[in-house]
């Protein structure tokens, strides 16, 4: 239980992640742009969030759709420039929303002047600065590496007779860490967007930046699925030498030493991998990251309560006393929650789970009008992964336009252009305007929620207890402050359950997922409907 004045905004804030292709397009290319960020930012501040998570807008040649960067401190044409974005910090501030961007330590693009000169001759300045070596013994590849999106995780360059690693696209060569002329680059760009007002960072692939210093070869993944596309050689390996090596941790306490620099700034980090090494992330005294992101309620989980509360009560007994918990149920690289979890009705549930639990929540642009994965026909398919590995594993489908209202394109791009991705078909019913207009809708279920969430307390900075019911497919936990008290009670069944909640008489129904219930209500038979959650006042 933490009191909420001694909370930092990353602390009691709601995140907001923005994919900026495919937020507001103003320009009429079909491409969402950081003006139409700043054209919506009255919409943000009235939702209840308080930071926003632009994904990368720097100058890419977008093989990877900007995670392949070709310079760190600009802003692609696509989007905007560094004077579009210094508007978008100006405006995000005067309404109070701090500005989180992605940073993309990991790899650079293969434009980027730096693997430019690197590939220049093995006796570059800047040769080190990535990962070059020479075939192996028996030639081919100097490991067995395999890369996410397909293939080996190395390319052969002719013109040098040896090959650099990429474990993502072949054009997203990867920078090599353990050189201090990297690492003093790469702190120069945090403090580039630092001095312009960037709040925090969301980290790429943050446990990548370390490999093993030998470059020993993965061992095989004994679990490995039998129908694994012929190309995925990722899935096939268990990931020892790749990442989550022990010596990343000094290096992100070089990174938190950047960032406290400067005032109240926020590290977050993409990470995997199980409990005991995640946690690791925050440092032995709180460190390292303020956020390591945790995917743990959507990574391999069935959507069932009994699942959903072991992995938070997991998480809580393993965090330390100074670590701060972080929940995620969708993003840029997963199947849209309302398609993950069931359609609309649990949903509903998710969002209450999401912006109830003892943490900070991040929202994905969308999921607050509950968008569906949009199906990809094979000839639109852009995303690398889906074209490597197969139209099953292309991620558009959670990446399409924004849904504003019901005219041409769903108001994301003028009437005519096409769109870089296509539009859900449900788009004239399932918009922003349109839910506004219906105060049972799930957009005002998650303005409800937070709302809720803003003025009380202790849906921010309290306690987290689960409580035991009689059914295993309802979640319900108590968050507390003070003398402040709410119950949480989610029925992920599609029939209706009465619980006895233990120790408790009485209390007042303040929300229910379904948006028709403000009521005194018994804890000794407490009704939940199919698919509903309730937030109770005790």
């Amino acid at each position: 239980m933490i009191a909420n004045d001694t909370l930092h905004w990353w602390q009691r804030g709601v995140v907001y992640q923005i994919y900026p292709r495919s937020f507001k397009d103003t320009t009429g290319n079909g491409v969402g742009d950081l003006q139409g960020v700043i054209d919506k930012l009255d919409y943000l501040q009235s939702l209840g969030i308080d930071a926003l998570w632009l994904s990368p807008f720097y100058p890419s040649p977008m093989a990877d759709f900007g995670y392949d960067v070709a310079d760190y401190c600009d802003v692609d044409p696509l989007f905007g420039d560094l004077a579009t974005f210094d508007r978008l910090v100006a405006e995000a501030h005067k309404r109070r929303l701090k500005i989180i961007i992605d940073w993309v330590p990991n790899h650079t693009s293969d434009q980027h002047p730096w693997f430019i000169e690197s590939r220049r001759s093995r006796d570059n300045p800047k040769r080190d600065w990535y990962f070059w070596r020479d075939p192996a013994a028996g030639g081919g590849p100097p490991n067995n590496w395999g890369s996410f999106f397909g293939g080996p995780a190395w390319t052969y360059d002719a013109s040098t007779g040896q090959y650099y690693l990429h474990q993502f696209c072949k054009e997203q060569p990867e920078l090599n860490w353990r050189n201090p002329e990297v690492k003093a680059a790469m702190f120069d760009t945090l403090r580039f967007w630092m001095k312009r007002g960037v709040d925090g960072f969301r980290m790429d692939v943050i446990g990548l930046i370390i490999k093993d210093k030998d470059l020993r070869d993965n061992p095989p993944n004994p679990n490995a699925p039998a129908n694994l596309p012929a190309n995925d050689l990722f899935s096939r390996l268990l990931q020892v030498y790749n990442m989550d090596q022990d010596d990343v941790h000094p290096v992100l306490r070089e990174i938190r030493g950047v960032l406290d620099e400067y005032d109240d700034r926020c590290g977050i980090g993409e990470l995997w991998g199980p409990l005991d090494r995640w946690v690791k992330y925050y440092g032995e005294h709180g460190e390292e990251l303020h956020l390591p992101f945790n995917f743990r309620l959507m990574d391999g989980m069935a959507w069932n309560a009994g699942q959903m509360r072991g992995v938070v009560d997991a998480l809580e007994a393993a965090l330390p006393d100074f670590a701060w918990p972080n929940y995620v149920l969708g993003n840029h690289d997963r199947t849209r929650l309302a398609t993950r979890f069931g359609g609309q009705a649990q949903a509903r549930v998710a969002s209450m789970l999401l912006l109830t639990l003892r943490g900070t929540p991040t929202i994905y642009y969308g999921e607050e009008i509950g968008m569906e994965d949009v199906p990809i026909p094979p000839e639109k398919i852009q995303d690398p992964q889906g074209l490597n590995l197969g139209p099953e594993r292309t991620r558009d489908v959670c990446r399409t336009p924004m849904q504003w209202d019901a005219g041409p394109n769903a108001g994301f791009s003028p009437a005519g252009v096409a769109t870089w991705l296509p539009l859900a078909d449900d788009y004239p019913a399932r918009n922003v305007a349109a839910l506004t207009d219906d105060p049972k809708s799930i957009l005002s279920l998650y303005r409800r929620l937070l709302g809720l969430r803003r003025t009380r307390p202790a849906l921010q900075g309290g306690s987290y207890r689960p409580v035991d019911v009689a059914y295993d497919d309802v979640y319900v936990y108590d968050r507390a402050v003070f003398a402040e008290r709410y119950l949480v009670a989610l029925n992920f069944a599609a029939e209706p359950r009465t619980l006895a909640i233990p120790g408790e008489t009485t209390g007042r129904v303040l929300l229910s997922t379904h948006l028709d219930r403000e009521e005194a209500v018994s804890l000794d038979a407490l009704a939940l409907r199919a698919n509903e959650g309730v937030i109770i006042e005790l």
